[in-house]
């Protein structure tokens, strides 16, 4: 309730405000790059479910330059790399929600979802009770994956 209260009382960009603070837990910033930066999600589909977000506040591909274009797939294998390893992710989802219709959380500004994946890791839970289940905190992913980023 308090995320659904909070979230009608927002005003901005969430991206553009985690910019503003200090990388950590609080605003789960992994890495700075030079046109993009890599963050937690904060509601994940699963542990290690990172976004490559540009700097530039754009609601689409288009808007971006090529080397924050190329920024952003470099990022995402790396990504594949740290969880892969992290996490011993046996695959991953990649995908850019551009529009409302194409289920854009965040309309207006673009980013690329990166979502590790296990074999058989849709159960009852996530298929029959829409409910995701997290073998860990925020906070522990966070920690987790600053560690084998570095």
């Amino acid at each position: 309730m308090t995320y659904i209260q909070k979230h009608k009382e927002e005003q901005g960009c969430v991206f553009c405000e985690a910019l503003g603070m200090t990388d950590g837990p609080e605003n789960l910033i992994l890495y700075r790059g030079e046109e993009s930066f890599v963050i937690l999600n904060r509601y994940p589909y699963t542990s290690g479910h990172l976004m490559v977000v540009p700097y530039k506040h754009e609601a689409s591909l288009e808007g971006l330059g090529a080397a924050a274009r190329a920024e952003l797939m470099e990022l995402a294998a790396h990504i594949m790399t740290v969880v892969g390893k992290e996490y011993n992710a046996h695959g991953f989802n990649m995908g850019v929600n551009v529009g409302e219709a194409a289920g854009a959380g965040i309309i207006e500004h673009v980013h690329l979802h990166v979502v590790p994946r296990w074999t058989g890791d849709t159960n009852f839970m996530s298929s029959l009770g829409e409910t995701r289940v997290l073998p860990e905190t925020l906070e522990e992913t966070y920690q987790r994956l600053k560690k084998a980023w570095e």
